[in-house]
Order: structure tokens, then sequence, then C-alpha cells
């Protein structure tokens, strides 16, 4: 690495800073400490500060006062305490308690806000639950309302894009941020520290502007191989996409530009790697609100679903593979209720999974032959969100993700079905 450091000091200028004006900092990220607080980050435009000096917080609507209690710089990896810093470095301090992205730190007697774009709001919402299926408190070590109200409302001291609302049930909470990956980060952060619950499918959040109803649009752009591009523009287009752009890309590869509902994305990247056989690469970015485009079609198959507790089978496996795709193989914990696969038509299968063939005292020829099993599809946290449909429910714990229905008792949720298809 050392040619390239050299190549650096050697051939990159410095930056442009005012060493002597005033002081002044763009806060670009912040950061949270359990004995300091919250932590703002950024790098001196000009000036410089000091420990225990008073500083002015100009913020969109209005100027706050407060004062430096901790100053760091970095070194290497590593931040480490100090008591001045100049302009052209980057820093971190904490004495502000409600500062955010955005905010300018100035001298006390002059006070200057810098230029910055908004952060974006948040697009997308989902319900995190405690888990109330038949193994919660198994695997996890947080597994009360209280444990997840409490980290829920931990992360927003760090994480600015990021709203949580509570609900009519105390054992839930609205979670609202930027798109569904957004959100899956901060669940698969939480199953790593041990956290247990129960997500929704992820839900746009609409608004009404000048008495119009109207839904959030996002630029996506995807780079394709030259024979997979009408299977995707027929897919984007069915998700209430409208192509805006079509070139060249790399030699047998196409870029091309939408723009596509937040709702038509969700659900459609395990879909986009299979129509492009895992060559595509697609990225997408927020594009504004436009009026309503009408419904988006959902998931045409329908689920199996086990029948009844018990660990799942081979022989009981094998009846059910005929009728669509697994999710899980031979010896798994299954609860009456839980999703185990993908129906091959449209309506949800309840199939006995842990079921067992019964010995006869006859034996016909080739009745003894091992039973094959395909192996099953492997469910991870992005593919299990995008999946599952508004009656249906992911079940994250730090070893497992499984899918449920909201209803775990087959015959309520069958009775819960009928009512709703006579409204």
């Amino acid at each position: 690495m050392k040619p390239l450091f050299e190549t650096i000091i050697n051939t990159i200028n410095p930056p442009k800073c005012d060493l002597d004006g005033t002081a002044q900092m763009l806060v670009s990220n912040i950061e949270y400490d359990d004995y300091v607080g919250r932590i703002a980050i950024g790098r001196i435009e000009r000036g410089s500060l000091e420990l225990n000096m008073p500083i002015a917080i100009c913020k969109a609507d209005k100027t706050e006062n407060a004062r430096v209690t901790k100053l760091y710089t970095y070194e290497g990896l590593k931040r480490i305490e100090v008591e001045k810093a100049g302009a052209g470095d980057i820093v971190a301090l904490s004495g502000v308690p409600d500062i955010n992205i955005g905010d300018t730190i100035c001298d006390f007697n002059n006070p200057e806000k810098i230029d910055f774009v908004d952060i974006d709001e948040p697009t997308v919402s989902m319900t995190f639950s405690v888990n109330n299926g038949p193994f919660a408190g198994r695997e996890g070590e947080f597994v009360t309302s209280r444990h997840l109200r409490d980290r829920l409302f931990k992360e927003l001291e760090r994480n600015v894009s990021l709203r949580v609302k509570e609900t009519d049930s105390s054992e839930s909470f609205e979670v609202c941020g930027r798109g569904e990956l957004h959100l899956s980060i901060l669940i698969e952060t939480m199953r790593r520290e041990g956290y247990e619950l129960l997500v929704s499918r992820p839900k746009v959040i609409f608004k009404e502007i000048n008495g119009q109803k109207c839904e959030p649009m996002e630029r996506l752009v995807v780079n394709v191989p030259d024979d997979c591009i009408g299977t995707v523009i027929e897919k984007i287009g069915n998700r209430k996409g409208e192509m805006l752009n079509m070139e060249p890309a790399e030699t047998g590869h196409t870029k091309i530009e939408f723009k596509i509902p937040s709702r038509g994305l969700i659900g459609y990247r395990t879909e986009f790697l299979t129509d492009t056989k895992g060559n595509g690469v697609m990225s997408h970015m927020f594009d504004g609100y436009e009026p309503y485009k009408g419904e988006v079609l959902a998931r045409t198959r329908g689920t199996i679903v086990a029948f009844e507790p018990g660990k799942s089978i081979t022989y009981g496996l094998y009846n059910a593979q005929d009728k669509g795709d697994l999710f899980i193989g031979p010896g798994v914990e299954v609860y009456e209720g839980m999703i185990v696969g993908l129906n091959s038509r449209n309506e949800d299968l309840a199939i006995n999974v842990c079921k067992e063939k019964h010995l006869t005292n006859t034996r016909a020829s080739g009745s003894d032959d091992a039973l094959r099993l395909v192996p099953p599809i492997q469910m991870s946290l992005e593919k299990a969100i995008e999946f599952i449909q508004d009656d249906e429910l992911v079940e994250v714990t730090p070893k497992s993700i499984r899918l449920r229905k909201k209803i775990l008792n087959n015959k309520e949720r069958e009775r819960a079905a009928r009512s709703a298809n006579k409204e």
C-alpha cells in the first residue's frame, strides 16, 4: 500500500480551508454512545473547534446553543480524544443531545448555516411484533414487548431515516424506513443481537397531495443481458413501471432506466435475478411522489401450510413435493400454520408433513425403494420479506427464519377466508 499512499500525498492537493476564520462544520453522520450520548461526525470547513468551547447549532428552523464536551479525531481505525482540531480535520464531537445530520456547528458569535440536501422521508412501513407462535422464547434472548420497544427507540438515536410509531396493541410497533432493504438490515442486526420478533409484509406510505392520493416513485436502473431484455421489460411493465431510456452497456448487455412505484419493487429482486440467470444488476433511488398508479399484481401462487405440529418426515414431504416447491427438509420441527412450501396453484393447501408410512404385513416389489426429495428452497431474510402476503408473517429468531400465517389454526383461517370472500 506504500506506493499508493505516497502517490496520494504527492499528487492530491490538501483541502482548501480557512484556518483563521470562525468555526463551521456540517454534520455528515451520527453515532450514539451510552456514556456520552449522540456523537456528531463531520469535517471542519472553517476555523477550529476546542474542548469545552461554546458553539451554536444551526438547524433547519432554529438556532441553539451548546458546548463541546468531548472532541475526537481519527488515527487509522481508532478514534482518539483531542483538545483541539482545525479546518480540514474529520472529527467527532458530543455535547448536543438532539443534533442531526444536516445541522451546522458554528462559532457561538457567528452562526452561519451550510446548505444541505434534506434526508429522504421514509417510504415503506412494516409492523414489528412480539413472537406469539408456539416456538416463542426458545431461541431468542430478548422476547418481550419492553425489550422490543427499547431496542427500536434506541435505534432512532443513530438511524436518522427511521421512524417508529406506537400502535393500538402494546405488542406491536409500526416501523417506517427508506425501503425494504433499510428495514431488513435493522431486522438482521436485531436478530444477531439476540432479539426474537415477527415482521409483516412491507407497505408503502401514501400521501395526499392537493387532494389526490399519491405514492412514492423510484428511479430504477437495470443492466441486463441482451437475451433477457424482453422478460425484464414485461415484468416491470406488469408492476406499473414506465421505461424512460434504453442504451447499450458493455458487450452483450443493455442498460435500461425505468420509473416505477416503490410497491412495484417489493418482491421483485429475487424474480429479477431468476429472470436474468444471476447476471442482471439493478439499483434504484427515490424519485418523489406521483398520483396512485393502480393495483400491482401480487404473488399468484398459494402456499403449502403445515397441518399439525411435529417433526417433518421424508414420507410426508415426498407426498407434499408433488404439490409445489418445499422450503424445509426432513427432521425440521414445524407447527400448525407454518408455511413449508409454495403451492403450484393459487390457493393455500394444508398438508401433514409429519405423516409416517404405516407398516404392513405384505411387501410389494419396489415398495421399500428410497424416497427421493428435491432439495428445499433456502429462504433468506430478504427473500422471506419479499415473499409473504398480507395474511402472513416472518418469524425471526437468532437461529431461524420461519414463514407462518397470521392465523395459525387451519379451521379459523378457513372461516376468516370465507368471511372475507363474502364481503
